[in-house]
């Protein structure tokens, strides 16, 4: 295959034309403030209508990660990662299920973090430190896979005139800036113009690869002839990983801290229910059309090998691909390109604003209550460019495939999903309770986790389980046990 760099000048100036779009939405973003706040910055003043409200949640859900990561493992996997649409389906029902009365709760009583609600439900400080340090380390990890993902595709894209650590730094530059510039409302009229990027290079690179080839032929003959496992019937192994994985992605993602923080943003319960109706149906036009890109892959682009590296590039070598045999089309693939940078971009954004807000929210201010709104403000824009820079050397670092790590801050994250369910849910459960499940959930995620790299003979996954899935079990069990226990206590007291 020739290579065709996508990123030559006319695909500069389209980038360059786009990133400045951006800051200038940053600026507007700081001209629209109306006061210094953690409110008005860290939730543009909890005015989101519908569309704006879709748009950052399907601009900040659908990431890097999707693009890149998912295509890549589509290309290892074959047809059995069919079931990824479903787990962004799930998602939605996580929303639904918790995000309507959490609103309701966070318009009453001005929650900004994830945090604030644990805190305000239980009345138990531990469990809301230990899930916010949760949703952190789930953060930093989220903006690494993401940053990493925007190295990979600089990279592949300029043919080598830019390498992965100048993509990474140049990029980020450009999110901290109009970040720390327009806050919230910055971030969120971003996600506008990315995800409409996203939508439509999606929606081309689908079209394009079906009229180019013969897709039945390549997804059929090819495959059948490259890749005979594609066409196995999953064991029973596998279907144990796949519900795991569907509990996973489906219950952690629907807590991300900044997806939390998008429910307090809306501007009614209304908006919040009509955005996620319509993110109800973005699965099937977005990671479906990514798998898509993964599999015609795996046919043309047969030998890129089993592991991360080269697969998670499969995105990124099919743009060339395209690009090199349908010069009129290369416009279209610059759009595509962009699509993919918009995702990586709206993401990372969202997650840092977020890191910064609980690092000010939950622990600063634990520390410091007598501190202004205006000083909040102004160290968390402090700390999203420290946090920013440390992510970036991080990244440039960094040697594991990206859906790889997606799964271990899935893991961790997964263990603060019963004391966000049971509390907008059930008035009955205590704090402590809940903080003993959480403790023993991670530390047996934790312990899986990092057997193998010390030597102990744990497998990270179980029966093919999630290494998480099983904490999530334990969890559970420790919150009926201790539950059980402080009732029979309180009878006995009482008698």
């Amino acid at each position: 295959m020739d290579e065709v760099v996508i990123l030559d000048k006319g695909g500069i100036l389209f980038v360059g034309a786009y990133l400045v779009t951006l800051l200038g939405l940053g600026v507007w973003g700081r001209l629209a403030r109306k006061e210094k706040s953690l409110n008005d910055f860290y939730l543009g003043g909890r005015s989101f209508g519908p569309f704006v409200l879709f748009m950052t949640l399907f601009a900040t859900q659908y990431s890097g990660n999707t693009l890149i990561g998912y295509a890549g493992r589509a290309y290892r996997e074959g047809f059995q990662f069919i079931a990824a649409p479903m787990f962004m389906m799930m998602v939605i029902g996580g929303f639904l299920f918790y995000g309507p009365k959490l609103y309701r709760l966070s318009a009453s009583k001005g929650y900004v973090t994830t945090s604030d609600f644990i805190q305000d439900r239980y009345g138990y400080r531990p469990l809301s430190l230990l899930t916010s340090a949760l949703g952190m380390v789930a953060l930093c990890n989220y903006i690494l896979t993401n940053l990493l993902a925007m190295g990979l595709l600089v990279e592949t894209a300029s043919g080598g005139r830019f390498v992965l650590w100048e993509g990474i730094i140049a990029l980020s530059f450009v999110m901290v800036l109009y970040e720390t510039l327009g806050g919230m409302r910055g971030v969120a009229w971003t996600d506008v113009v990315q995800g409409v990027l996203l939508l439509v290079g999606c929606a081309v690179i689908f079209l394009v690869l079906n009229f180019r080839y013969d897709a039945y032929n390549v997804l059929s003959t090819d495959l059948k002839a490259n890749y005979p496992s594609f066409w196995e019937p999953p064991t029973w192994r596998s279907n144990l990983n796949w519900l795991s994985t569907l509990i996973l992605l489906g219950f952690s993602i629907s807590v991300y801290p900044h997806a939390v923080q998008r429910i307090y943003a809306a501007r009614s319960e209304s908006a919040l229910r009509r955005s996620l109706q319509v993110m109800a149906a973005m699965p099937i036009v977005t990671t479906f059309f990514i798998l898509f890109v993964g599999w015609m892959g795996a046919g043309l682009l047969p030998g890129l090998g089993s592991e991360g590296g080269a697969t998670d590039r499969i995105s990124l070598y099919m743009i060339n691909l395209l690009a090199g045999e349908i010069p009129q089309f290369k416009f279209f693939m610059v759009i595509f390109l962009g699509a993919v940078i918009a995702a990586i971009m709206s993401t990372v954004d969202s997650a840092l604003l977020t890191l910064s807000s609980s690092i000010t929210e939950d622990w600063y201010r634990l520390f410091r209550p007598e501190s202004s709104q205006a000083r909040l403000t102004f160290l968390g824009k402090i700390l999203s460019w420290l946090l920013m820079g440390a992510m970036a050397l991080l990244a440039i670092q960094s040697e594991s495939t990206i859906f790889r790590l997606i799964e271990i801050k899935l893991e961790l994250l997964l263990q603060t999903v019963p004391a966000i369910y049971f509390g907008v849910h059930c008035k009955s459960l205590s704090g402590r309770s809940l903080f003993s499940g959480m403790v023993v959930g991670t530390a047996v995620t934790v312990v899986f986790l990092v057997a193998q790299k010390l030597g102990a003979p744990l497998p990270a996954k179980p029966l093919g389980i999630y290494a998480g899935v099983w904490g999530l079990g334990l969890n559970l069990a420790i919150v009926a046990v201790v539950e059980n226990i402080s009732r029979k206590s309180s009878i006995l007291s009482k008698s």
